[in-house]
């Protein structure tokens, strides 16, 4: 929803289809801190970035140092 991609890229490394900042990563994050297998906003937002750019959704800037939990 972040990105309004129907689906993802059929080739992630080569053909992006959106792109997401850290802050919509954090919400996305702490709405499925339930269902991730780990206990801290920081982790949470790693495995959520880490499956958006397998997808072909760039995530723009860098690792936020300020993240509360």
């Amino acid at each position: 929803e972040a990105t309004k991609a129907q689906k993802g890229s059929a080739e992630p490394n080569r053909k992006k289809v959106g792109a997401v900042n850290w802050k919509q990563v954090e919400e996305i994050a702490r709405v499925k801190m339930p269902d991730l297998n780990c206990f801290e906003v920081a982790s949470a937002m790693r495995m959520v970035a880490g499956t958006a750019r397998s997808m072909g959704i760039s995530v723009e800037g860098d690792f936020p140092s300020n993240i509360n939990n």
